[in-house]
């Protein structure tokens, strides 16, 4: 049925693909298509313009015009669709013991394993300290998260700055995703199941300067919210030169 009511509108010049406005949709009704925020569907919209605080550009409004009614059964029917999409992706725990997904930690090399390193293997030694690091992967309940300094990297924050793993990776547990591609609410869900239980003793967030970075911002702060918790907190932007431009 159409009707007069506020709905958004998303002016399209404006929006830069940052996908902030997604994260704080809790009705699922926005998606990033084609580089731009879209509305998948009148019906999915309140209209009470949550999102709006999220966008950086302006380029989110609420109006009033015609448009089908708010459908709060359709709007559970698209999360729940969404939820069961996001398990099937996960991927499974492999009965081979695939590197992949099995739960692993191990300690950095020693001072004195990096001092009799023979020359052929010379150069910087690895930080890390546990597998997997891809956000999708890490369970809520992996062991090394208990009490981390916990590290959020954007998956190009590496490939930009040079000494990622002394500079960052170093002392802290870390994982990684792409806000722009990845599932959005799939990544909000997950670390406020960690911030919640996992006694979290702080959160590094490492992000690229351009826009579509910056809705990792969003996503952990959404996350803290749904957790009930206050945890220190600082974040750092990279330049796509490899240049710390924040901290």
């Amino acid at each position: 049925m159409k009707v007069r009511r506020k709905i958004i509108e998303i002016d399209e010049e404006l929006c830069n693909g940052c996908g902030q406005c997604i994260v704080d949709c809790a009705e699922a009704a926005l998606q990033i298509v084609d580089g731009k925020a879209k509305l998948i569907a009148d019906k999915y919209c309140d209209g009470l313009g949550a999102c709006l605080g999220a966008c950086p550009t302006g380029a989110l409004q609420i109006v009033e015009r015609v448009s089908d009614e708010f459908d709060e059964e359709a709007v559970e029917e698209l999360i729940k669709s969404r939820e069961e999409e996001a398990a099937k992706n996960e991927a499974p725990q492999m009965a081979c013991g695939c590197a992949g997904s099995n739960i692993q930690s191990f300690a950095p090399q020693t001072p004195c394993q990096s001092a009799n390193q023979p020359q052929t293997m010379s150069g910087s030694a690895s930080a890390l300290t546990h597998w997997p690091v891809q956000i999708r992967l890490v369970p809520p309940t992996a062991p090394f998260l208990q009490g981390a300094d916990l590290l959020i990297a954007a998956d190009c924050t590496p490939i930009a700055y040079a000494d990622f793993h002394q500079d960052f990776i170093n002392g802290k547990v870390v994982m990684m995703g792409c806000p722009k591609f990845d599932d959005q609410q799939g990544y909000v869900e997950k670390l406020a199941e960690i911030f919640a239980t996992a006694k979290i003793a702080s959160v590094t967030t490492v992000i690229m300067e351009v826009p579509c970075c910056g809705s990792m911002r969003g996503i952990v702060t959404e996350a803290m919210k749904r957790a009930g918790k206050e945890i220190p907190s600082s974040e750092v932007v990279v330049s796509t030169r490899g240049e710390i431009l924040e901290k």
